[in-house]
């Protein structure tokens, strides 16, 4: 049977205090709208995203899925409604984007649950129950009514079993029960929860299918953005421990949506993984390193105190140490780059040896030049390529150059200023500037 996914979006995110609408805020480098939408890609044939005006931001997160607009806030049974001719003859479930955490099996769980003519909804026991909807169940399990926390008596009260507002039925009972939903209530918003009390009404059974409270908690503030960061956070490093990476202190270390981290990788405390990291076996990524757009071959020890920006791609068993940033450069296996260097725009061949304070100067205040760096190169201290430059294989730079032309292969290469020296000159300069202090 067909299954759609109908996702409310049009949220603006007022109580997030921003002019970013709330779906597009970030969990772990990626949106809200786009860790729902990766939950729902392998359970559902057709998803549809249901938005609010002028959301142009929205649909291209969205994309490539079909969109539909809400042209007034009305409510969440208004919303799904503007959906309705994307149903199709199957199962649909309503979501909200701004609960971004529901997994991949908890859906599939939910779409099993569904029998034929009935509702299902997704329900959870949270720690403190009391701002939630109460699910209220029957001694036969099934739901008989949702009650909201304002409304709801003593007893029902202490019940501890939460509504998290996702609903799932067949495409004609949805369009059915979304089509009698009244507005006749305090705000004059046509709400999706009325779907319960239809259904009973109708004499259908409506399932609570219980999932973990981590999954279903939404996000509509910072400090609740914040609580479901540290959430996935503790799920993203769980699934590496088990994988096989080892973390000296787990906590400390912030992971991305699509970090790959191979076998026997080491992670030292304090390290933050920006998007598209890949890590392959063996490698080590020492303290205070920050890693963003990077591919890091296996054995690679980097860091402490390392940045890795968007292009770097690291080779077999490279060194990158304390204080280096490396940009949109290649460094084949076994380079060696240990101290306060820059490498940006730039290749570099097997077993070279970086010095410190190296650094390639390869922007002019408009464009940007490539540096390209041979095989087995030895480069002395404080040296700067002013690009575009090439450097031969088994070249030698001597500390304190400034390199402007090819080196050739296996040549020796200094580009400074001749040593002058003046015997007796530093004490008549001390005499000097002693005398004119005192005349002061």
């Amino acid at each position: 049977m067909q299954a759609t996914a109908i996702i409310l979006a049009a949220g603006l995110g007022t109580r997030m205090k921003s002019t970013l609408p709330k779906t597009l805020h970030r969990l772990a480098g990626r949106s809200m709208l786009r860790h729902l939408l990766a939950s729902c890609e392998p359970v559902f044939d057709r998803i549809v995203i249901v938005l609010g005006p002028d959301m142009d931001a929205v649909r291209k997160e969205a994309a490539p899925h079909v969109c539909v607009v809400q042209e007034q806030r009305l409510g969440t049974a208004h919303a799904a409604l503007q959906a309705v001719e994307h149903f199709g003859s199957g199962q649909v479930a309503v979501l909200y984007a701004d609960n971004p955490l529901i997994r991949t099996a908890t859906l599939r769980r939910l779409l099993e649950s569904h029998l034929p003519n009935s509702l299902s909804l997704l329900a959870f026991r949270p720690d403190d129950a009391a701002k939630y909807g109460r699910v209220i169940t029957g001694e036969d399990g099934l739901v008989e009514r949702i009650v909201e926390y304002a409304d709801a008596s003593d007893a029902e009260r202490s019940e501890d079993l939460c509504n998290a507002g996702v609903l799932c039925g067949t495409a004609p009972a949805m369009e059915r029960w979304l089509r009698a939903v009244r507005n006749d209530n305090a705000k004059g918003e046509y709400y999706l929860t009325d779907l319960v009390a239809l259904a009973r009404a109708d004499g259908r059974p409506v399932i609570a299918v219980e999932a973990p409270a981590d999954e279903l908690a939404g996000v509509n503030s910072r400090g609740e953005l914040a609580k479901a960061e540290a959430v996935l956070q503790g799920w993203m490093r769980e699934a590496a421990m088990e994988a096989g990476v080892t973390m000296v202190d787990p906590s400390s270390v912030f992971l991305s949506a699509d970090t790959k981290l191979g076998t026997d990788v080491t992670i030292e405390p304090n390290v933050f993984f920006g998007p598209g990291v890949t890590v392959a076996s063996g490698a080590t990524i020492h303290s205070f390193c920050h890693l963003e757009g990077a591919e890091i071959g296996p054995g690679a020890e980097i860091g402490p105190f390392a940045r890795l920006r968007p292009g770097a791609k690291l080779g077999q068993g490279v060194h990158i140490g304390n204080f280096v940033e490396i940009k949109a450069s290649t460094l084949e296996a076994g380079v060696k780059a240990n101290h306060l260097s820059y490498i940006g725009n730039a290749s570099i061949g097997t077993r070279t040896n970086v010095g410190a304070g190296t650094i390639t100067c390869n922007y002019d205040g408009t464009n940007k030049f490539h540096t390209t760096i041979g095989a087995h190169v030895f480069i002395g201290s404080d040296t700067a390529f002013i690009a575009p430059v090439t450097i031969g294989d088994g070249a030698i730079i001597g500390a304190g150059s400034v390199i402007t032309e090819d080196v050739a292969p296996d040549a020796l290469a200094l580009a400074r200023g001749r040593q002058v020296q003046k015997p007796g000159r530093a004490v008549e300069m001390r005499a000097a500037a002693k005398a004119k202090k005192e005349k002061v």
